[in-house]
């Protein structure tokens, strides 16, 4: 990811700045304030703004008019309850506001989150940069024979090249036909004074999906920590995933604690069917039981099996 000039400056001029304020900050974001976390070849997650801490939330929870309790202790146990009894309203009033540059099929993947405020960049009115991702060729795999959505194996040197030459081609020619679509030059004119460009909203209709876009985001804590135990899965699409993780590197500088409670309870923990809570009863008695007996579907079965790390045979 490489910055212009003016954007770098934007962001020296904006951590410059010092606001007086009575509400609570947290140190250890206000030092990534504005910062943007590089991610794949051209993208970023910056944290714009937030409301709230650890301490916002147990506040919330006791609806007093303290900072929360005296011991950080009696905070952390409060929260990991909250969490483990999925009483969500209180991380629900803690806010924090992202611009994020991402691939166009990243976005589309992204927005099916739809408890967030999102306002995205309009190519109705600006021209989209000449910006498109290119995977890494570790990153180039089959279609996987087991699952439609999965990755099978790595792509190999020459076959990846191939690939990777087509999509480059590809963005390059598309955005090549946008511009000359646009007959737009650098000084507003037209490019070629003979003829008139396509309208901006049309002559996007060619671009691919790896194009670039950049969005605000602002969504709530609960939800936050629903998109990342989500979307940080190693299920998950790799092109998404690494979002994910920065946004949850993110979630530990801001709420130290609540990131620690959801990394035990909610990504690290399991939730069970009924059927499956009573298979579980059944091993720690010591019952020998087959996916015949289990009362489970075959899928289901699998999924409980590699859980608790036996065979299903």
């Amino acid at each position: 990811m490489v910055l212009s000039p003016e954007q770098a400056a934007e962001i020296d001029r904006l951590r410059t700045e010092t606001h007086q304020t009575l509400r609570p900050t947290v140190p250890a974001l206000e030092e990534l304030l504005f910062h943007p976390i590089p991610i794949l070849d051209h993208g970023f997650v910056r944290v714009i703004d937030y409301m709230g801490d650890d301490g916002a939330v147990v506040q919330a929870a006791r609806v007093s008019y303290g900072r929360g309790t005296k011991r950080v202790s009696e905070d952390k146990g409060l929260i990991n309850y909250l969490i483990r009894h999925r009483h969500t309203t209180p991380f629900e009033m803690c806010e924090i506001k992202f611009h994020v540059k991402l691939p166009i099929f990243v976005a589309r993947q992204w927005i099916r989150h739809r408890t967030a405020n999102v306002n995205e960049y309009s190519a109705r009115y600006s021209i989209l940069d000449r910006e498109f991702y290119l995977p890494a060729p570790e990153n180039l795999a089959a279609q996987s024979d087991q699952n439609r959505q999965g990755r099978g194996e790595v792509l190999g040197g020459d076959e990846a090249a191939r690939v990777l030459d087509l999509l480059r081609e590809d963005a390059q020619r598309n955005y090549d036909h946008y511009l000359d679509m646009l007959n737009e030059g650098t000084d507003g004119k037209p490019a070629d004074p003979g003829r008139s460009g396509l309208t901006r909203e049309l002559a996007r209709m060619n671009l691919t999906l790896n194009m670039y876009t950049q969005w605000y985001w602002k969504i709530d804590l609960h939800n936050l920590m629903h998109f990342i135990a989500l979307r940080a899965d190693p299920h998950a699409q790799f092109e998404i995933r690494v979002y994910a993780d920065a946004l949850s590197h993110v979630l530990d500088r801001w709420m130290p604690i609540t990131a620690a409670a959801c990394r035990e309870h909610i990504i690290g923990g399991a939730r069970l069917s009924a059927t499956g809570l009573k298979l579980v009863k059944r091993l720690v008695k010591g019952e020998k039981v087959t996916q015949a007996d289990s009362g489970l579907q075959p899928r289901e079965w699998r999924e409980l099996a590699t859980l608790l790390g036996i065979d299903p045979a």
